[in-house]
């Protein structure tokens, strides 16, 4: 099986582990999703813990992001749609995965609230009477994994 894009130099075809490998060569993978480093992502957490709202927006977007990451290696799977507009969002929890339109199970927060679930600073069950989670679907209940083992402060 040949891959038009093997042929040119530069290019990673995703679909390279199709690709005829006694002709083209061994080709690489798609590298991996990149990742916050786990200090860059501790110290964004202290940094929003110090002063929530006083902090930059690019610490808290890595905090977000950082936390977002912590919930998917936690929980791995594609039921689950976590969404923290417009820091970052991720696919959590083991189960059906959907592959278009609006997937069943989504949860959508602000970055703060988030933040404040993840620490441990406030409770799922009070964040979603508040009003400042919204959750829809039977796996979109996340009290069992928060707060996140990462987020704590050491």
């Amino acid at each position: 099986m040949r891959c038009r894009a093997a042929s040119r130099p530069g290019l990673v075809a995703p679909w390279s582990r199709w690709v005829d490998t006694a002709r083209w060569g061994r080709m690489a993978d798609v590298p991996p999703r990149r990742r916050t480093d786990p200090a860059d992502g501790r110290a964004a957490l202290q940094a929003w813990r110090a002063d929530p709202d006083g902090v930059p927006v690019a610490l808290r977007r890595t905090a977000v992001r950082f936390a977002l990451e912590e919930l998917a290696d936690v929980a791995p799977g594609n039921a689950v749609e976590v969404r923290v507009p417009p820091d970052g969002a991720v696919q959590a929890v083991e189960g059906p995965r959907h592959t278009r339109g609006t997937p069943p199970n989504v949860v959508e927060t602000d970055p703060a609230t988030w933040l404040a679930l993840v620490t441990g600073a406030e409770r799922w069950s009070a964040a979603v009477a508040a009003g400042r989670v919204h959750a829809s679907g039977e796996r979109a209940d996340l009290s069992g994994l928060l707060p996140l083992q990462a987020a704590r402060t050491r």
